[in-house]
């Protein structure tokens, strides 16, 4: 999109902190061979992962159509983790292990063993430093703290540095200032990474959502399911929707449909993430899959063709503009 837009506000000045993510689980995978059962189902290389960094990755349908996103990483050399939404845990879990057969690897619900927690925004950077560590450098590098926690930086929201730590449950929460939910989630969106939740099982291959861009699909790797399709829309040119950054004076849902001035008749695209604006807001920063054509003129609307009318902002690293 055009660098001249307006770049998403923080939804308050603050320094960051902490808080507990229990809308999000962990599926475990263990065993000698798990690295390599997941590297033949993920869009992501876990064959060649190491134990400093983590691998953002998709799990698609054979039609390459997503059906969760994830952030993996090794606790040891024959012991994986997958982070992603709680109430897509079960299914994947579910669904990943159908595929197993023979391979050297279990799999399992470690949502109540390991507690995830968000963090952000310049407050780690001492609290790291008091453990005797450096901030993580890029999205995805991962450190690793006492008693097998590991701290991941993910992509920046609104230029605020942020991480999922992964401790032992019973260990006590960082000692730091604790962070208000819903500005996490707008930090979240505004990073312009979206997690496939319920409402969007199934509606984006990976590309839809800069998936490719945000370092979640690794085209070099063997087969997984869908990869023909995701691979075809990569090389043949037919990529047609990708994901943007919107304000607008509403609320919006995860799931919510899109519709454009000029063919008002059908949706134009979907909410893949949103959260209020501010705290107490009605308007909400929303990351939307989009028609390409539907960016060159005209206006988008959400929910209906006379819905509110969405801003758009700019986005965090560079998406192709449409041709």
């Amino acid at each position: 999109m055009n660098s001249s837009l307006p770049a998403p506000h923080l939804s308050d000045s603050t320094p960051g902190g902490c808080l507990v993510l229990p809308d999000w689980g962990l599926i475990r995978a263990s065993g000698e061979e798990a690295a390599k059962f997941l590297h033949s189902q993920l869009t992501q290389d876990f064959a060649l992962l190491d134990l400093s960094h983590a691998r953002l990755a998709g799990y698609c349908s054979a039609k390459g159509r997503l059906l969760a996103t994830l952030v993996g990483w090794k606790q040891s050399a024959d012991e994986l983790l997958l982070a992603l939404p709680a109430e897509r845990v079960a299914p994947t879990l579910k669904r990943l292990s159908m595929f197993v057969l023979r391979a050297k690897c279990k799999l399992s619900d470690a949502t109540d063993a390991v507690h995830l927690f968000g963090l952000a925004g310049p407050v780690v950077q001492p609290w790291l430093k008091a453990q005797g560590h450096e901030m993580p450098a890029a999205a995805w590098d991962l450190l690793r703290l006492r008693n097998d926690a590991v701290l991941i930086r993910l992509p920046d929201g609104a230029g605020m540095p942020r991480f999922i730590l992964a401790q032992d449950a019973q260990a006590a929460a960082p000692d730091l200032p604790v962070l208000d939910a819903e500005r996490w989630l707008a930090w979240d969106v505004q990073s312009g990474l979206a997690w496939v939740q319920g409402a969007t099982v199934e509606q984006f291959v990976p590309q839809m959502l800069n998936f490719e861009l945000l370092g979640g699909v690794n085209f070099q790797k063997g087969c997984y399911p869908g990869q023909e399709v995701v691979a075809r829309s990569q090389y043949r040119g037919t990529i047609k929707r990708r994901s943007f950054l919107f304000d607008v004076a509403a609320p919006a849902q995860i799931g919510q449909e899109l519709f454009h001035s000029e063919d008002p008749g059908q949706p134009a695209g979907m909410v893949a993430a949103a959260a209020a604006s501010k705290a107490g807001s009605v308007g909400s920063v929303l990351l939307a899959e989009i028609k390409l054509a539907a960016l060159e003129s005209g206006s988008l609307h959400l929910g209906s063709p006379d819905g509110p009318v969405l801003k758009p902002q700019a986005m965090p690293y560079a998406v192709a503009e449409p041709q």
